[in-house]
């Protein structure tokens, strides 16, 4: 059984990594503040909710042993949302889940009651079906939230619009169509589609279901991050004997995942929680540029980049309010790692599971492949030996076409030759 890592990647392949010089100390508490903005109630909420949906299971953490010795590091476990509720990304968990709070409190404010009165049941029922499809939701996209936005909606029966900009595939396109969703084309980057959604939803009466928060609007968006922790509290679960890693990979767009995933252990783990490192494009990194300033900077230009999902030049006010202190470091690499991450993924090293990740999936290994290249950046992640290593599969195949071009098989390929008896 072979250790040894091929390095596929082109020669002058680039990273760069800092540390954040105002991260929390250790000994410092999540505190009342940073619980205004995430709480561990409302993780609860959202995980008691969500787990009550039907098609609901938790998504595999896959231990990489194999590939973890290659790396030079003790182990390595991937969080892998590609079987999640059937969008092959962890997206589902946040839009859909902000679709259902909304409608949730449009019942409620048309029958006089509580929110909380007013469950996912309850908008199943059929009951209330000709107030929400009176309803029009909308959101500005990547790819994958505004495919679990129009999931959500369609789930629900309301109506829902997604505005992409140029750049977004057009499998991406046709797999958000596919839940019933109208796709509009709008001109700029992924910022400049975000703020047409708000003004299309202003002059159309609809409501925008972003991940990214800015000033007067926040609710939504903190509803689409508690969902995300669900993630978290299966993990907790899923560790060998519930220990935490040391270090936590997170991919960061506009940072609402990386600032779900970080809140929820820092809530969970206090003092044990892991170092936590913000993984990001060389030409997207708002949340790096952040931490180095202190105070939130933006990326402007084309923000073009093989992980589309990351391609977001602005942080949301939220996932700052918690990353600003809560991230230990962050690293940017060069698209060419998330390439050379898919397809290590796709050929596992010795006994280690085959893994179909795209572009923004197999990042958190585009940055451990991209600190081999680039030894002195481990000191900057205080990575060793004896670190223990949690990454975020935040999407499988989500573009079928470009994973095949990227890694030359299929992902039923990749997996039915992980699963034959010629395997090496």
């Amino acid at each position: 059984m072979t250790t040894r890592l091929p390095t596929p990647i082109e020669a002058g392949a680039q990273a760069r990594a800092i540390v954040n010089t105002r991260a929390a100390a250790r000994g410092q508490t999540y505190g009342d503040v940073r619980s205004q903005a995430l709480s561990a109630a409302r993780f609860a909420e959202a995980f008691n909710e969500i787990s009550s949906w039907p098609g609901y299971a938790p998504t595999p953490l896959a231990a990489l042993p194999a590939l973890a010795a290659a790396l030079g590091i003790t182990q390595l476990h991937y969080k892998d949302e590609r079987t999640r509720f059937g969008l092959h990304s962890f997206k589902a968990l946040g839009g859909a889940y902000a679709v259902a709070n909304v409608l949730r409190r449009k019942i409620a404010a048309a029958h006089g009651l509580a929110p909380e009165a007013v469950g996912s049941a309850d908008l199943l029922s059929g009951e209330h079906a000709g107030l929400i499809a009176a309803q029009t939701v909308c959101c500005a996209t990547d790819g994958n939230h505004g495919r679990s936005v129009a999931w959500g909606a369609q789930l629900f029966g309301c109506r829902c619009v997604i505005f992409v900009h140029p750049t977004v595939s057009q499998g991406r396109r046709d797999a958000i169509a596919r839940y019933g969703a109208e796709v509009v084309e709008v001109p700029g980057n992924y910022d400049d589609a975000v703020r047409h959604a708000a003004q299309q939803a202003a002059r159309q009466g609809w409501t925008v279901v972003s991940d990214t928060s800015y000033p007067g609007y926040r609710e939504i968006p903190s509803d689409v991050t508690h969902g995300y922790g669900v993630m978290a509290a299966e993990i907790a679960q899923q560790l060998p004997g519930g220990k935490p890693p040391t270090h936590v990979f997170v991919q960061a767009g506009v940072g609402a995942l990386a600032a779900s995933i970080c809140a929820d252990f820092w809530i969970r783990w206090g003092a044990e929680r892991p170092r936590f490192v913000i993984v990001e494009p060389l030409v997207a990194d708002c949340i790096y540029r952040s931490l180095a300033s202190g105070e939130r900077s933006v990326v402007t230009g084309s923000l073009d980049t093989v992980m589309a999902g990351l391609a977001c030049g602005e942080v949301s006010e939220l996932a700052w309010e918690i990353l600003r202190e809560g991230a230990d470091a962050a690293i940017a690499v060069d698209d060419r790692y998330a390439l050379a991450g898919m397809r290590r993924f796709a050929e596992p090293l010795g006994d280690d599971p085959a893994i179909v990740a795209g572009e923004t999936g197999a990042s958190g290994l585009a940055a451990l492949l991209a600190v081999q290249d680039h030894p002195t950046l481990a000191a900057t992640l205080a990575l060793a030996r004896d670190s223990r290593v949690l990454l975020f599969g935040s999407e499988g195949d989500t573009d079928p076409v470009i994973y095949r071009e990227i890694v030359g098989r299929s992902a039923e390929q990749v997996l039915a030759a992980a699963h034959s008896p010629a395997k090496p």
